[in-house]
């Protein structure tokens, strides 16, 4: 497996990392931990050294995981975790980014995932009632005392990318971005160009539809977030295969899968970027790393470019429950 550094920041990855939040949350109902730790562990012996997760995937289920499954390798891998939300009985209940709950954040999550540093703490989502200034200035005591290394946002506009930086560097941003969701190309990535800031994008794969094993007949179960997406109800997902039998078309030519075009798509937009495809199976595990191994030329790319480019893909990303706290 291949590295590469987040902007210039000096923090080496592997070029393709693992999202572990499915193991735990999101997906339909936490999977089977023993076995999540063999896939995490599995990750680690192909090369992967860059692994995500978040307080509230589960909450605190997906933490206790990741940090049990890599305690055997921790001097070998890079962790990054994510604050900001509060909980109320168990459950998520909206936005928490004061400097105060930053730092007991950090403690616990240091805790569950059994070390004494988090290689790469993001703001999950901008919390519009606490100044960017005053969460940099709380992650930056943080690295201070040795507790973090890097600080990172996650889906954060422009302006608020600026102030935070000028505040404590930014390592990293996480955001959406795959072929069928481009938006950071038009203000984002430009920025993170100025400012050395890598990019980790997040549903390289369109939370699984870009694989081409999802169509208007699937079902997903009842916990499944999907199920409150707009771009995955059924009449969407049909409008939108069009898509998937573009990928579909340029993987039969490289003899790829579509889900390992999607991903050697983005791999090929940014020697900054390192995507974070989340999957809990071995098979797949295999098959996305063997993304990297997928050359597109400039006339593959540009084909891709022009034929997506036309397509208006059907529905929004989020809920409109969870669109707010999108920071634009």
């Amino acid at each position: 497996m291949k590295k590469r550094t987040l902007g210039r920041s000096g923090l080496e990855v592997s070029e393709l990392g693992l999202g572990c939040m499915g193991m735990s949350f999101g997906y339909g109902p936490p999977k089977d931990k023993q076995e999540m730790i063999g896939v995490i562990r599995a990750a680690v012996e192909r090369g992967v050294t860059f692994f995500d997760t978040a307080e509230v995937y589960g909450p605190f289920l997906n933490e206790e995981l990741v940090g049990e499954a890599l305690e055997p390798y921790r001097k070998d891998v890079l962790i990054a975790t994510k604050f900001g939300f509060r909980f109320e009985a168990g459950k998520q209940a909206g936005l928490d980014s004061r400097p105060e709950h930053i730092k007991e954040v950090a403690e616990a999550s240091l805790r569950r995932l059994r070390t004494d540093v988090i290689d790469l703490l993001y703001q999950h989502r901008v919390d519009p009632a606490v100044p960017i200034e005053d969460v940099a200035g709380a992650v930056k005591d943080l690295i201070a005392a040795g507790k973090v290394r890097h600080f990172g946002l996650s889906e954060a506009g422009v302006r608020t990318i600026r102030r935070a930086h000028a505040v404590q560097p930014v390592t990293a941003l996480q955001s959406e971005y795959s072929l069928w969701w481009r938006e950071p190309e038009a203000e984002i990535l430009p920025v993170l160009e100025e400012l050395g800031i890598g990019f980790v994008p997040f549903s390289p794969l369109g939370k699984g539809y870009l694989t081409g094993k999802i169509d208007e007949n699937t079902t997903f179960d009842a916990t499944d977030f999907r199920n409150t997406v707009p771009r995955f109800s059924a009449e969407a997902r049909k409008a939108n295969r069009v898509v998937v039998e573009l990928i579909d078309g340029m993987a039969l030519r490289k003899k790829a899968t579509p889900a390992q075009i999607a991903l050697a798509w983005v791999l090929a937009q940014k020697p900054w970027m390192a995507p974070i495809p989340g999957t809990t199976k071995l098979h797949r595990l295999e098959e996305n790393l063997a993304a990297a191994a997928v050359t597109l030329s400039s006339e593959d790319l540009r084909e891709l470019d022009i034929a997506t480019a036309g397509i208006a893909v059907e529905g929004a990303r989020y809920s409109e429950g969870a669109q707010r706290w999108i920071d634009r």
